[in-house]
């Protein structure tokens, strides 16, 4: 059922721009033509991603009002590649490198009905960042990528659990000064998520909703239960898959593309790491990485962040790639396979008071 976007396969390859570096990116990017898709749910994966040299991820016209589809492409137009948000003193970030970089085009599909033939029993998807830079050796579709290899997995294993499209915009903060990233903004993620699952509920009859993601921030997640909330889905439950890592993650220093991140990503596929960089250069990736209290220090005043992301020293990776030396893949995706598993249990069993937490962090 996830025939309106692909989960990205193999990194710096194909249209599918979530699949890409940001150091790929900066590349590859100026002269070529970027848009954004609006299409329907269910539109075949090769209509989209044949639309441009890169096709962002699409929003779905099921899920918007005219309101908040305008309110969400400016906020898309705002943010990508680099934000603009000269009205509160930020910077284009890297700009001097960049300016033959194209503006975004938006495509809209005309709506057509895709009907799904069977209703499921479970629907799941997830609600990460998929537009995020994650540093010079992972794709931005970093947190999609490892939401969908639980969600896999289970489709598997669950007779009538069935994986939808993934909703891939929500609420970051770091990746915008580094570029390459797009912050929906907590209010337009509840709204978003609220419109997207009164759309597949409609579009796929599912008797329960199963929401996942492995971003960090607590802000976001709270801002997809609070949509969920106000949606129409009466049995449904969310995970932060990433609340069963803390152990080998906060607890290492190691929050955003670093250690864990690679070691999950890298178990999904060696070809979503980019050879050019990874394993070889990894004192190269070390080098520029930031400790949470430096990136918690920016962001409290993100002109000092832009500013220091412009000096070229920082990668993009708030954490500790050489965690990933200590850790054990397998048995963190098993961490996060048994807490779905157990969710998944209980959607089964009919309780409407399945996991309903957005999950506590350790960073905001």
């Amino acid at each position: 059922m996830k025939n309106c976007f692909e989960i990205p396969a193999k990194v710096n390859d194909g249209s599918q721009l979530t699949s890409y570096t940001l150091f790929e990116l900066r590349q590859r990017l100026p002269g070529s033509r970027v848009v954004l898709p609006v299409c329907s749910l269910g539109t075949p994966y090769e209509q989209i991603a044949s639309l441009a040299d890169f096709v962002l991820p699409p929003i779905f016209h099921e899920a918007l009002t005219e309101e908040l589809k305008t309110q969400i492409v400016a906020q898309i137009q705002r943010c990508f590649p680099y934000d603009r948000r000269s009205d509160v003193g930020w910077t284009r970030s890297l700009s001097s490198r960049d300016q033959s970089i194209p503006e975004l085009e938006i495509v809209e599909l005309p709506p057509r009905s895709h009907p799904v033939s069977d209703a499921p029993k479970i629907l799941a998807f997830s609600v990460d960042t998929a537009v995020e830079e994650h540093g010079p050796h992972l794709p931005l579709a970093t947190d999609t990528i490892q939401s969908y290899s639980v969600l896999d997995e289970l489709a598997g294993e669950v007779d009538g659990f069935v994986t939808g499209p993934p909703v891939d915009y929500g609420h970051l903060t770091w990746g915008l000064p580094f570029g390459m990233s797009v912050d929906l903004t907590p209010p337009l993620v509840t709204r978003y998520v609220t419109g997207f699952t009164n759309a597949v509920l409609e579009w796929a009859r599912p008797e329960s909703i199963y929401v996942v993601d492995v971003h960090g921030s607590i802000v976001h997640r709270r801002a997809i239960v609070a949509g969920l909330e106000a949606s129409n889905a009466d049995r449904w439950a969310f995970r932060w898959l990433h609340d069963s890592l803390v152990e080998f993650a906060s607890e290492r220093g190691d929050q955003h593309a670093g250690g864990v991140e690679t070691a999950l990503v890298e178990r999904v596929s060696k070809d979503l790491l980019d050879p050019n960089w990874w394993p070889e250069r990894i004192a190269e990736i070390e080098a520029g990485e930031m400790t949470l209290e430096r990136a918690v220090e920016l962001t409290a005043n993100l002109d000092d962040f832009f500013r220091f992301a412009e000096t070229g020293r920082p990668n993009g990776i708030v954490g500790k790639i050489r965690n990933y030396e200590s850790l054990d893949a397998d048995l963190m995706f098993e961490r996060m396979l048994a807490v779905a598993r157990e969710d998944v249990s209980r959607l089964l069993a009919g309780e409407s008071q399945a996991n309903r937490d957005a999950g506590e962090s350790p960073w905001e």
